[in-house]
């Protein structure tokens, strides 16, 4: 029993403890500090989403209680063949995967039109706790004599004081059971949430999700929070009451009086917390107006939203995808956004399909300051469409005490075949950066059209996860190289940074094969409905106080040249991080081009590695 205990409590005294933890590692307690309750008090996408967590399942808890308890009482006198139907009905979300019922969902309000967000969460969150309402509440109804209720009206209440002085009252255990559950339902829910969401609105586990990129000791903070709460309010229920039995004399008068009193104080403590906005007393060029942006997850300084609400008046809704093919989903189904943040390739695709507006460089004081190297890429050489926002490499990081820069400088890529190194590795689970490497050891340029090149590589590749036993891995690389876990991996130029500003046994190394020469830039989609704000943003983005903020807390190079050489020289945040300077003057390094004929082949090429390396593991 007590190591059962301790399986379950264990890990939520870990994150406690971690939550004051006064460096980012998620494994080294290095101090004491308040500094990530701090981070996330401050943080306007946090209490926002805790805002919504909270609001979204006291309302769905309160309706789905309401509609569920009243649908049960109403089949307990329906029709057997009525009851039976519905009672299927219900059961339906309880039993089916909720990826099926989240994607139900997302496709009934595409077709109804229905704009996705703050509604769409409500309405969906209502639909999946009331059969849990109803399933909780049944089994006391059953429980009832039939003849209660007319009992009561005989005795002269009418049927609505026989419903609640009569009724309610003898089922109310199941009732409370199943408004409790249904909280606990609607607060945990990610999937559903995440498939009908939209226009920026996030609950508390979309935002957690959005910022497992990179390491984030703010959601052990928010995390204890939540925990500290839901112990808060167990307290409350199971003390309170016991107490309160014991005063005889206590008059229902005062109870009601001490139940509205709480619940006046939590409503009082809720409005406190969250309203954080505050009302503006000087006009702002765009104040009232709402700035839409899809971006990458934990891509944007923690200043930077703040400082741009602030100089422009304007709100900023923003929106995160996991990938360039998810992003473009969206895009092309004509979903509107007046910022997006793709990357090289996808840009080249999205200018190609017509789904860009070029830039109005009348609007735009930004190219001035952009770095040598970053701008008159090959997918839109003349900026025409895209004005960078981070750039850099993808490279090798490795553990400096395992690894030799000898075996890196003969080897390459290669060394990832080096059976020294077995079982002690990372893959980067990309098919584009995989094949990169691959074709790269090879000797072949990563845009090939070869299909004979590309078999070759991809037999590199099984070579390597047959014989090798790499992990594959997405972003959790990140952490797991700080803390030295493998010997070596394939890792983004921007994440290396942190990994090394954390470890400092960890270096980064670009082969001399060639490298993917990679930049996100912000570009305006054809559907935009607030183009001067957009470019207002990215003359903000690019202007030295945003890049500056931005890149020295994300840690991706800056296209700002500015905040480049002050952050990378001589008394910068990064100075001596080779991840953190992009290589410029190798011939070999390349941009990623896009060929939907190629990206096809690699795909599938790519799903029989994995395919193979769970075998092998």
């Amino acid at each position: 029993m007590i190591a059962i205990l301790l399986f379950f409590y264990l890990p939520i005294v870990f994150m406690i403890v971690f939550s004051f933890n006064e460096s980012k590692s998620l494994t080294n307690f290095t101090g004491f500090s308040l500094k990530w309750y701090q981070h996330m008090l401050e943080s306007h996408d946090m209490m926002e989403s805790l805002y919504t967590s909270c609001t979204i399942a006291l309302l769905a808890t309160v309706i789905s209680t309401v509609v569920g308890t009243i649908t049960a009482i109403g089949l307990s006198k329906s029709k057997r063949i009525v009851k039976d139907v519905v009672l299927q009905i219900s059961d339906l979300p309880i039993m089916n995967p909720e990826i099926v019922t989240a994607i139900g969902l997302m496709l009934l309000f595409i077709t109804f039109r229905i704009e996705k967000g703050y509604m769409t969460m409500l309405l969906a969150h209502i639909a999946f706790c009331t059969p849990y309402v109803m399933l909780s509440v049944m089994p006391k109804i059953k429980s009832l004599d039939p003849n209660l209720a007319d009992a009561a009206m005989d005795l002269g209440a009418t049927p609505w004081q026989s419903l609640t002085k009569v009724i309610v009252p003898q089922i109310m255990p199941g009732i409370v059971s199943g408004a409790l559950i249904a909280f606990t339902m609607s607060f945990d829910d990610f999937i559903i949430s995440y498939f009908v969401t939209g226009r920026g609105v996030k609950n508390l586990s979309i935002m957690v999700y959005t910022m497992s990129k990179r390491v984030n000791p703010s959601i052990n903070a928010i995390s204890t929070l939540v925990v500290v709460l839901i112990t808060v309010v167990l307290v409350f229920i199971n003390v309170i009451p016991m107490m309160r039995a014991k005063k005889e004399h206590t008059t229902s008068k005062k109870k009601r009086f001490v139940w509205f009193g709480t619940c006046g104080i939590v409503v009082a403590l809720m409005i406190s917390m969250f309203s954080f906005r505050h009302f503006q007393t000087i006009e702002k060029p765009y104040e009232g107006q709402t700035l839409h942006i899809y971006n990458w997850g934990e891509y944007t300084g923690e200043n930077l939203i703040p400082m741009f609400e602030e100089k422009t008046g304007a709100k900023v809704v923003m929106e995160n995808f996991e990938s360039n093919e998810q992003m473009y989903i969206k895009v092309a189904n004509q979903e509107s956004y007046d910022i997006l943040v793709p990357s090289d390739y996808m840009i080249e695709r999205l200018i190609s399909e017509g789904l860009l507006q070029k830039l109005d460089y009348s609007k735009l004081d930004c190219l001035d300051y952009l770095a040598d190297g970053v701008t008159g890429l090959p997918y839109d050489p003349n900026n025409d469409y895209s004005v960078p926002y981070f750039w850099g490499t993808v490279g090798i990081v490795y553990d400096k005490t395992k690894v030799s820069l000898e075996d890196l400088e003969k080897e390459g890529y290669n060394i990832f075949l080096d059976t020294k190194y077995k079982g002690d590795i990372y893959l980067y689970d990309s098919e584009r950066d995989s094949f990169m490497m691959a074709l790269k050891a090879l000797g072949y340029s990563m845009n090939t059209k070869s299909k004979a090149e590309l078999q070759k590589a991809y037999e590199w590749l099984l070579q390597c996860v047959n014989t090798m036993e790499p992990e594959i891995v997405t972003d959790e690389i990140i952490d797991n190289m700080a803390q030295g876990r493998k010997a070596l991996g394939l890792i983004y130029s921007g994440d290396a940074t942190y990994v090394m500003s954390e470890n400092e046994n960890m270096g980064y190394f670009m082969p001399k094969e060639g490298t993917n020469l990679w930049s996100d830039a912000m570009v305006i989609p054809k559907n935009a409905k607030n183009v001067d704000l957009a470019h207002e943003f990215i003359n903000f983005v690019t202007s030295y106080e945003g890049a500056y903020d931005n890149s020295s807390y994300v840690g991706y190079t800056s296209a700002n040249a500015d905040v480049l050489a002050e952050l990378s020289q001589n008394g910068g945040e990064y100075e001596g991080y080779s991840s953190y300077t992009p290589r410029t003057n190798n011939a070999k390094d390349e941009v990623f081009e896009y060929d939907e004929t190629t990206k096809k082949i690699i795909s599938e090429l790519f799903s029989k590695v994995k395919v193979s390396a769970s075998n092998a593991n």
